[in-house]
């Protein structure tokens, strides 16, 4: 009995010692490490900032973030999400370079088109003046250098780079919004620091690529960037798509709910979702850096991905399912004691939410796992089903119900969708490994 006892405790270690020898679950650690430092710097500040601004300056924060999350995700046209797939590096910096050229690009039009329509981009934003138009394109540029420097350490595997990055992101970002609030700059204060929070961060970045860029640029090249162009031309014109439509159905609610409520409405659901992205960004940014990395090398060699996408899936869900449950109950009275009584509908509108952002939380493997084994034309099929339940949702609860009512509505349309793309990802995944499979053993007969 007395041996039996001291097995499970010894059997526990041995566990945890093997855990941590694992290369996966290392780099996993090290960027969660700087995940958690970001957020916890988030979630500190929070109530103060949550005073200094009020939920009408958020509504406005919020629709600026939604329009340029829209040009965020079409920036790079996705090449910078087809960095990690070349089996050789000189190819995939080439990648890089071509996806940095196209965000110069994007962003250029982006800039263009403001200065064309100044007032319907500002109605769109809830913005006024020219600067906010310019730190729109200006946006538009850091982003798309930030996804692809981002993509490029993470194929390198400088997850301590990537890692340093969201806490300088998280330190420049709140610092600045509390000295904006206490000079009362309003949304123009949380708009600026969040945007010079991304070019710290994306310096940060820069010296990795620099450091790779003395290595490999003898083997950049036009005629290289155009044959890979070419090769990823799903990446832009699926994927790119696919990943505006799915911003542009995320936007929706700050547009919407600011049309057929108030400002203040939006700005309530704009600091919900800030504050329940906080504990599941935690997670997702570790994981989702390493996994992309891991899966995408697992695939070059051959290996199959279907254990590691159902591992992974189930144990988010797991992770995530009581804090969800307890969110559900215990959310409006949490913000209005934290945050202030201002904030209650807030709260109100988190209790909601928590139950799309439970699927999203889970589906991390799915999104990624898409990519790998190319199947963006179904995603861009799906994302315009979301799209398109997402827009009656809203515009039926704005026509007929209140605006909790609404984002219930809401966030039932997400989860439902999520639960529906993680079991079509997971049937494509199957027949991609067994048509695989299939081919390797002919190949092996002949």
């Amino acid at each position: 009995m007395a041996t039996d006892t001291f097995k499970v405790p010894f059997a526990f270690c041995a566990f945890i010692s093997g855990a941590t020898r694992s290369g996966f679950v290392r780099n996993v650690l090290l960027v969660m490490t700087g995940t958690a430092i970001a957020q916890a710097i988030g979630f500190a500040v929070s109530p103060v900032i949550s005073r200094l601004f009020s939920p009408a300056a958020f509504g406005v924060f919020g629709s600026f973030n939604a329009v340029a999350s829209a040009v965020g995700t079409v920036v790079t046209l996705q090449y910078s999400q087809a960095i990690l797939l070349p089996k050789e590096n000189g190819d995939a910096f080439n990648v890089l370079v071509l996806s940095c050229l196209v965000a110069v690009l994007v962003s250029g039009l982006c800039l263009v088109a403001c200065l064309i329509v100044p007032a319907s981009v500002n109605s769109l934003m809830k913005t006024t003046g020219m600067w906010s138009l310019v730190l729109l394109a200006v946006s538009a540029l850091v982003t798309g250098v930030n996804q692809a420097f981002q993509a490029w350490c993470i194929r390198a595997k400088a997850f301590k780079h990537t890692s340093a990055s969201q806490v300088v992101r998280s330190l420049s970002s709140n610092g600045l919004q509390l000295g904006c609030g206490c000079v009362k700059t309003g949304p123009l204060g949380l708009i600026g620091s969040a945007v010079l929070a991304d070019i710290v961060a994306s310096l940060n970045l820069a010296r990795v690529v620099l450091r790779d860029w003395r290595l490999l640029r003898h083997r950049v090249g036009w005629q290289p960037i155009r044959r890979l162009a070419s090769e990823y031309h799903d990446f832009p014109l699926y994927s790119a798509s696919s990943n505006l439509i799915n911003s542009l159905s995320l936007g929706l609610p700050m547009l919407l709910l600011t049309h057929f409520y108030s400002l203040a409405v939006a700005g309530g659901y704009a600091f919900a979702m800030r504050v329940l992205s906080t504990p599941m960004n935690f997670v997702l940014t570790a994981l989702r850096q390493v996994l992309f990395q891991k899966a995408a090398e697992a695939h070059n060699a051959g290996r199959r991905l279907i254990g590691l996408y159902a591992k992974i899936t189930l144990g988010l869900f797991g992770v995530a399912l009581l804090p969800s449950l307890a969110l559900i109950a215990f959310a409006p009275r949490c913000f209005a004691w934290v945050f202030g009584a201002q904030w209650l509908q807030a709260g109100e509108f988190a209790s909601s939410l928590v139950i799309w952002m439970l699927f999203m939380f889970s589906n991390l493997p799915a999104a990624l796992f898409a990519r790998i084994i190319r199947i963006q034309r179904q995603m861009f099929i799906f994302d315009i089903s979301l799209l398109v339940a997402r827009s009656v949702g809203l515009y039926l609860g704005g026509q007929y119900l209140a605006a909790s009512t609404t984002i219930l509505m809401f966030a039932a349309i997400g989860g439902v969708m999520n639960i529906i793309f993680i079991g079509l990802v997971w049937c494509k995944l199957r027949r991609y490994e067994a048509t695989r499979q299939a081919e390797t053993l002919t190949a092996d007969r002949l």
